[in-house]
């Protein structure tokens, strides 16, 4: 059973939730909408990065979550296009015990300046790709 959550402001990184869930034949769900994991779940989570917002959300749902063994594939967009929203996803569903099976990341538009029309359908067609191959993992 496959699981796609993620916490989007902008709208970007729920456009590649929902090419990924869309892939595995499931919903995307935003985190504020969803309080737990369903047990023994493969989880796809995505967040995007919002300069000092980190996406207090999404810690909340972390930390009220066990991923002891679970394992969870993690995705983000940003601005900035660094990735570094799927680091620090990977740094908190670790401590928590979960095993990263992949990570997928794609420059996000930010503010109508900011890489311009991203993410593209190139992107989203990676993102689905990105879910295949977890999924075969």
């Amino acid at each position: 059973m496959f699981e796609v959550i993620y916490y989007s402001l902008s709208g970007n990184t729920k456009k590649v939730a929902d090419a990924i869930a869309s892939e595995l034949g499931v919903a995307a769900e935003n985190v504020k909408t969803r309080d737990r994991l369903a047990e023994d779940s493969f989880v796809f989570l995505g967040a995007g990065l919002y300069g000092p917002l980190r996406g207090l959300g999404f810690r909340r749902f972390i930390d009220r979550n066990d991923f002891a063994g679970r394992k969870v594939a993690l995705f983000g967009t940003s601005g900035n296009g660094r990735g570094n929203e799927v680091g620090a996803l990977e740094e908190a569903v670790t401590a928590k015990g979960a095993e990263v099976a992949g990570q997928f990341f794609c420059k996000g538009e930010f503010m109508f300046l900011v890489n311009r029309k991203r993410p593209t359908s190139k992107d989203l067609e990676d993102a689905r790709a990105f879910a295949r191959e977890m999924a075969e993992a």
